[in-house]
Order: structure tokens, then C-alpha cells, then sequence
């Protein structure tokens, strides 16, 4: 199948199209129809009739988006009419969604009399907390957002005029970085005199481009002042070209080429040749934003011009300029603080919160989405990826704040950690998780060893370590590696300190060998042996804890895990009155997280003293690290002796021995899985110390079992994991899955961090 027969067939399969409407309140039983109907609707009615302003506390509208849309000017389609341009309206509303959260109602208006469509938005102003207009041709979309600006009380945003603006303004500043031009000096050529193209030309002018170095061109050429139709007498007049029209003598689009710094082009394929690209200033910046086609191919203007920076509509090249990247974000902050437009301030915000993200460590996943090892700011990369989810946080948090600062934002935001925190929660409990680790470790910051101090995404991790003033990252690893390595990735190792073992005193060696005999002399360990493996990296980071010069250890990304947990347990002691290290880990999925052990270490714990050792161990991690609750299930292949097995017993004698030692522990089994999760299954246990409400942290019987269901979780399930996390140990060792993620890699140690302050 092709892309026609596939996009036809993604549309029509059942249900129809690509939205629906769901209740976010339960409707199960009449009460719940009764609060969410009659008679209970009545009051928030009643409330909001009093205060029009507590509409956002009862109901949905401050998360609620109008995209508008009359189809006259839909994608590269053109006057398609409203009918046939839904489902690009639906569309809209799926990214929306996808990106930021927020709701959409898509609303085609059969009309192309402008009055009308401004009519329909002003009397939907009621069931709105913002308006999106979509897919109108200019000059109508220009008088429609303007009007609609001055009369109504909720933002108003044109994405076809300021989205491609924000985000190729965020571009052009980045590009003028890496090619060290001052942006009052360039030459800005733009092609296409329509909304996008208009919207463009102001935001340059916005954020610093002169606007006599702006020359315009539509079908007819360069908009220059000798044109008749430029005279604002001239029946034809349009107002909003007229303000780009220029005195010169350049007629055509080559003849305004010549020597520009800056193409942006936002017409229609093919019009820029290769010769006009060879004709531009040096190392030239081209934006050709046509869709599909653009003004001219990537591999075309590259060809002539191989320094130049050149951005596209499309995804399958380098710099792509996708509005997904403004108008989610933007309006989720533009909602959030109650803003009543989106002003240029917020606009420039957030094309000044893209340019600095795209400078910044891009994510492991953000590189993947894209088939790519590895992306960097650079002539292939000045803009951010779709894909990242950093945009939001970045993005809405600026829109907010310019809200704020303009005066718009009619409940300003304060407390902007709170809210990028609440960003997090947005896109899913693993970020929110990471925060509280990342929070915890801030207060008092740590050394981190990494034994893994060469590999490349270590580095990475070091260095966004030290950015966000997470930790102090120690780097075993040989020093011209390192050193290679960072100056390749863009990476300031000034506050990152370099073990390097080659280069190690004989005295240091010989301590450290000593230490290590000591430990392990009765083990077999012979003094010679202690030398070559007191410079071994899995068994230097060790006992760089023990001797106190490190506070947590990081390792495991390109290793098998026996090799980094093995050292640490022959090198560091347990935590006293630890019988048994274990390990666990927390599952994050959209809407709750779950946490297992013992998924890491022992095989099988063969007493119910031990069992129950472990389990408060679990425990007291989850309630100390995790700032949860812990409610334990310690399962079984039975419920509450429904199966008498000595394996079964085992688990129930753990119970009975946890609710001895530790009153203030939430626990029961043995039970089934489906049992300890399953609030309908718990309820005929009316004698279980769950007491009908879900376990949140799973205690397995042994190793095989615990494994198998943390794995199928995460591949079937599609859970977040973080861990392993090892228990037990005097101090904070944590193991890496290898070929993580730089992502993991920033958790597990963030985590690490935050724990060495229990340790």
C-alpha cells in the first residue's frame, strides 16, 4: 500500500476519523449520573452564574481549544471548502493533545465572508478558554485575528501566521550564532507575500532585524514603492504588503538573492534555483518552508553551497520547521496563566526558549524517534525536534512568564518551579519522578563515580549532571579519551574531575591495592592480584566510596551486570543488621507506579525471616526515596491459604513477621497478582490489611518470578523502569541496563545522588 491507500485506511477503520470524546469523572452508578447531571449540575451552574471566573474551577474550558477554520487555505491543498479541510482540523486536535494536553473541538465554518467567521468565534466565547484559526487564506485571516483580538477576552492565535514564525525566528537566531553574523546587519530576502510570510518578516523584525534590510517578493516580484499596486490609491492596494515595500532596484526574486544573508521561503516549490542560492552572500542561511516541495531541495541548495544552514518543511531532512514545535506549548502556557491574548512578547519568548533548547544535550530518545545515533547543535540541528519533550517545559514556561510580565496573564503564575513540575506530571509520572530525585539530591549535592568515565553518553550525563547543579561527577577513564571525547560532543569538563588509572601513583596503587588484599586475601585474593585490579575501573569506583573520596557509584551502561555489581558487593560492606542485599524497581505508567523486588539479586530467600528482612527493606525505600506510601502484596501462586503449599506458607509467615516488627507497614498476602491490583478481587477480602484499595508495591517469592514479570511489564505493559536499585548496602551503588539511555543514565544517578544522602 502506498501513502494515499494507508492515509485512507488509518482515517476510515472504526471508529471514524481520529477523535472522540470521553468522560473524565466516573459515570457508573445514578449517584455519579446524578452529580454529573440533575440535579448536582445545578450547583457549579448556580456558582459560575454568581463568578463568571470559577467557569475554569467547574468545568473544562480552560483547557478547552477551539481550532477555527473556514478551509480556505488548507495545508498544500488550497480552497478546499470547511467540509473537506476537517480532517486537518482533527488533526490539529490529535497534536494538541499529543504535545500538551490540551482539548480541542474542531469548528468548520461554511463561509468565506470574513464577518461571519469572526461572528461564529465571538459567540463561541463562552465555551472556549482559547481559539486557534487554521487554514485561512490572507488577506481575510489578517482582518479576522485582528478584530477577534480587540473583541474578545481569550487568545486568538493564527498558526499559520506566527507559528512558522516563532519557530523559523528561533532558527534564524541559532543559525546567525553558528555563522557569527550580526543580526542588524543582514540581508533578509522572503518569498511569498501571504500570512506566513508577512508573520515572518515581523518577527524578524522583532527580534532585531532591520526592517529596511527586508526585502518582500510575491508572484510579481520584489514589493517595491514604484509599483502601482503598492500606491495605497491603487485598487488593489493590500495594506499588509505595503509595509514591506522597498525603494530598489531589485525587480526579481534572483536580482533580490544577490547577496542576501537570509532566505525564507513560504510560497510554493522549485522557485529558488541553484544559481540564486550560489548567487547569496557567504555561509547563507536558507529556509525554504514550502510544503510539500520546497522552494528548493536540501540536497539541491547544499550541493552549490555546502556551508550554508538550510531548514525545510519536511522531515526527511535536516532542520525541520514544524509549528508542532510552537502552538501546543504555546498555548498550554497561554491557558495555564489565564492569559487573555498571546502578545509579541510571548511570541519572541518562545522563539527565544526553542533557540536556547536546540543548544543544549539532546536526549537519547529525541535522536532515536529519528533514526539517528546522535544529534548536536550545529548546521544540521539549529532548531529542536518535534519529538522532544523538553519543548513543552521549555516552551510553556516562557509563554507564561512574558504573560505575566505583559500584564496579560490574568492568574500569573509565581511559583515557576511548581509549574514546570506540574509540566512534568503532563507528560507522564516518569518525568515527575525523575524531579523528585533530582529535588532531593540539589539539597545537598554528591560526588558521583562513573567507572564508565570514557563512554560517550556518561559524558553527556556528567555534563547535564553539573548544568542542572545536580552533583559533582568523578570520570574514571583514561584522560585523552575523556578529553576527545568531550571536546567532540561540545562538553565543559571544568567541574568534572578525571581518574585517570594509568596515570595513578605507585603510593596511590599500592593503598588501594592493600585495601583490597585486606578484604579479599581470605577469598583467594593474592597481593599482585589486588595491584592489577585496584586499577580496574569496576573495582577502583569501590573503593573510591569505601575510602570516603566518593559519595555514590554509577556504572553499567556498557557492561553485563554481574561485572559492576560484583566488585561492589566483594568491596562494600552492608548496611548493618543487613542480612541480604536485594534489589528493585519502580515501574512508572501513565497513571500509577508500581514497585517490585526482589527482581535483582537473590535467586531465593529460603526463610520467612528473610522474606520479610527484604520486604521491609522495599518498604522503607519506597516511603524514604519515592515519597510514596508503601502498600505491600506479597504474592503467591494463592489467596489467603487457599493453595497450602510450604512455598505459599513461607510468603504468609513473612506477613504475619512484617506486621510484627513493623505496625506501621501496609502489608498482605500471600495473594495472587490480580488480587493485590485489583480493587473489585480485593473487596471479597473484606479482612485484608489492603482494605480494598490496591497494592503498590509487589513482593515476589523469588528471583525467577520477579524477573519475568518486571521484564513482561515493561514490554507489554509499557512501563517506565528505573532501577535496578540495589538495597542494603552502606553506600549508594546502583547498576545501569546496559545500552541505556543518557536519560537513564541522568535518572539512575540523580537517584543515586538523592539516596547517598540516606546512606
Amino acid at each position: 500500500m502506498g501513502l494515499a491507500e494507508d492515509a485512507l485506511e488509518y482515517h476510515s477503520r472504526e471508529p471514524k476519523g481520529k477523535i472522540e470524546v470521553i468522560p473524565t469523572k466516573s459515570v457508573e452508578t445514578q449517584y455519579d449520573l446524578s452529580l454529573a447531571y440533575s440535579p448536582g449540575v445545578a450547583e457549579p451552574c448556580l456558582r459560575i452564574h454568581k463568578n463568571p471566573s470559577l467557569v475554569s474551577e467547574y468545568t473544562a474550558r480552560q483547557n478547552l481549544v477551539a481550532v477555527v477554520s473556514n478551509g480556505t487555505a488548507v495545508l498544500g491543498l488550497g480552497n478546499i471548502g470547511a467540509l473537506a479541510g476537517k480532517p486537518v482540523m482533527e488533526g490539529k486536535g490529535v497534536l494538541f493533545k499529543r504535545f500538551a494536553a490540551v482539548d480541542v473541538f474542531d469548528i468548520e465554518v461554511k463561509s468565506e465572508n470574513p464577518d461571519e467567521v469572526i461572528k461564529v468565534c465571538q459567540l463561541l466565547e463562552p465555551t472556549f478558554g482559547a481559539i486557534n484559526l487554521e487554514d485561512i487564506s490572507a488577506p481575510a485571516c489578517f482582518y479576522i485575528e485582528e478584530t477577534l483580538k480587540k473583541t474578545m477576552g481569550i487568545p486568538v492565535f493564527h498558526d499559520d501566521q506566527h507559528g512558522t514564525a516563532i519557530i523559523s525566528g528561533a532558527g534564524m537566531l541559532n543559525s546567525l550564532k553558528l555563522v557569527e553574523k550580526d543580526i542588524k546587519k543582514i540581508k533578509v530576502v522572503v518569498n511569498g507575500a501571504g500570512a506566513s510570510a508577512i508573520a515572518c518578516a515581523k518577527m524578524y523584525i522583532s527580534l532585531g532585524v532591520n526592517p529596511d534590510n527586508i526585502l518582500m517578493c510575491d508572484t510579481k516580484g520584489t514589493l517595491r514603492l514604484d509599483r502601482e499596486d503598492m500606491a495605497p490609491d491603487h485598487p488593489k492596494y493590500n495594506r499588509y504588503k505595503g509595509e514591506f515595500a522597498r525603494k530598489t532596484s531589485a525587480k526579481t526574486l534572483a536580482d533580490a538573492m544577490v547577496g542576501a544573508d537570509l532566505f525564507c521561503g513560504c510560497s510554493v516549490g522549485g522557485v529558488v534555483t541553484q544559481d540564486m542560492v550560489r548567487s547569496m552572500a557567504p555561509h547563507p542561511i536558507v529556509f525554504a518552508l514550502a510544503n510539500p516541495d520546497p522552494e528548493i531541495s536540501y540536497p539541491d541548495a547544499k550541493e552549490v553551497r555546502p556551508e550554508a544552514i538550510v531548514c525545510t518543511g519536511r522531515s526527511d531532512f535536516p532542520n525541520q520547521i514544524n509549528n508542532v514545535l510552537g502552538f501546543p506549548a504555546i498555548f498550554r502556557g497561554a491557558l495555564d496563566c489565564h492569559a487573555s491574548q498571546i502578545n509579541e512578547a510571548m511570541k519572541m519568548a518562545a522563539s527565544h526558549a526553542l533557540a536556547e533548547l536546540a543548544t543544549e544535550d539532546v536526549p537519547d530518545y529525541v535522536s532515536a524517534a529519528y533514526g539517528l545515533d546522535f544529534l548536536q547543535f550545529g548546521a544540521e540541528y539549529v532548531i529542536p525536534k518535534p519529538m522532544d519533550h523538553r519543548v513543552l517545559l521549555r516552551v510553556a514556561v516562557a509563554v507564561a512568564q512574558a504573560a505575566g510580565e505583559t500584564g496579560v496573564a490574568k492568574k500569573p503564575i509565581t511559583d515557576f518551579e511548581a509549574y514546570h513540575n506540574k509540566l512534568e506530571r503532563l507528560l507522564g509520572s516518569g518525568h515527575h519522578v525523575t524531579r523528585i530525585f533530582i529535588d532531593q539530591a540539589r539539597v545537598n549535592r554528591k560526588r558521583i563515580v562513573f567507572p564508565e568515565g570514557a563512554h560517550p553518553k556518561v559524558l553527556r550525563a556528567a555534563g547535564r549532571f553539573v548544568k542542572e547543579r545536580i552533583g559533582y561527577p568523578l570520570l574514571i577513564g583514561d584522560t585523552q579519551s575523556i578529553n576527545a571525547h568531550a571536546d567532540e560532543l561540545n562538553i565543559n569538563l571544568n567541574e568534572i574531575e578525571i581518574l585517570d588509572p594509568g596515570k595513578m601513583s605507585f603510593a596511590e596503587v599500592e593503598h588501594l591495592a592493600l585495601k583490597l588484599w585486606e578484604l579479599r586475601n581470605r577469598k583467594g585474593m593474592t597481593i599482585p592480584e589486588a595491584r592489577r585490579l585496584a586499577r580496574n575501573p569496576n573495582y577502583l569506583g569501590p573503593l573510591l566510596l569505601r575510602e570516603g573520596r566518593a559519595d555514590a557509584l554509577v556504572a553499567g551502561v556498557s557492561q553485563h551486570y554481574p561485572d559492576t555489581v560484583r566488585p561492589a558487593l566483594q568491596i562494600l560492606p552492608k548496611r548493618h543488621g543487613v542480612n541480604h542485599v536485594a534489589a528493585m524497581y519502580a515501574l512508572v505508567f501513565k497513571n500509577r507506579n508500581l514497585y517490585l523486588a526482589d527482581v535483582g539479586v537473590n535467586v531465593e530467600l529460603k526463610t520467612a525471616e528473610d522474606l520479610a528482612e527484604v520486604d521491609i527493606r522495599t518498604a522503607d525505600t519506597v516511603r524514604q526515596n519515592f515519597m510514596v506510601e508503601p502498600r505491600l502484596a506479597l504474592l503467591s501462586f494463592s489467596n489467603f491459604g487457599s493453595v497450602p503449599h510450604p512455598a505459599s506458607r513461607r510468603v504468609a509467615d513473612a506477613v504475619r513477621l512484617i506486621k510484627q516488627l513493623r505496625p506501621d507497614i501496609v502489608v498482605d498476602g500471600e495473594m495472587q497478582a490480580e488480587t493485590a491490583l485489583d480493587e473489585n478481587i480485593l473487596r471479597t477480602y473484606p479482612f485484608s490489611s489492603l482494605n480494598g484499595k490496591p497494592a503498590n508495591t509487589l513482593i515476589f517469592p523469588d528471583l525467577a518470578s520477579g524477573n519475568i514479570a518486571y521484564k513482561l511489564l515493561v514490554e507489554l505493559g509499557g512501563a517506565t523502569p528505573i532501577g535496578p536499585i540495589l538495597m542494603g548496602m552502606s553506600h549508594a551503588v546502583h547498576i545501569l541496563q546496559q545500552d541505556c539511555s543518557v536519560a537513564d543514565i541522568m535518572q539512575m544517578a540523580a537517584y543515586a545522588a538523592a539516596d547517598a544522602r540516606h546512606s
